[in-house]
């Protein structure tokens, strides 16, 4: 997946409908975390099975859920100028201090 593609094509998407007044990181943040609760309402009554084996309707909801989390992500990382692929790799390399993987037996 190329970021800065996608980043572009949701700028014009939006552009398109006059949406830029409305694309700062505050509401951008909100919008994020309420599509997040969407996807958690997708699972909030499954069990660990069900949740792993989800009927097709099941998962076209959970597939929208998660393209739009997607969505406002990188519409908030295009509008604050964050690169998300440099903050993934610099909060892997945090994770891996603080998390050391186990030796192996």
């Amino acid at each position: 997946m190329d970021l800065l593609t996608w980043q572009r094509r949701l700028a014009l998407f939006a552009a398109e409908r006059g949406w830029e007044p409305y694309l700062n990181p505050k509401n951008l943040a909100m919008a994020l975390s309420v599509e997040t609760a969407e996807l958690v309402e997708c699972f909030q009554w499954l069990s660990p099975e069900e949740a792993a084996a989800l009927e097709p309707a099941q998962r076209e909801a959970v597939a929208d859920e998660m393209a739009d989390v997607l969505i406002y992500l990188l519409q908030m990382a295009r509008v604050t100028g964050i690169d998300l692929e440099a903050a993934a790799e610099a909060k892997l390399a945090k994770n891996a201090r603080k998390y050391p993987a186990s030796p192996s037996p």
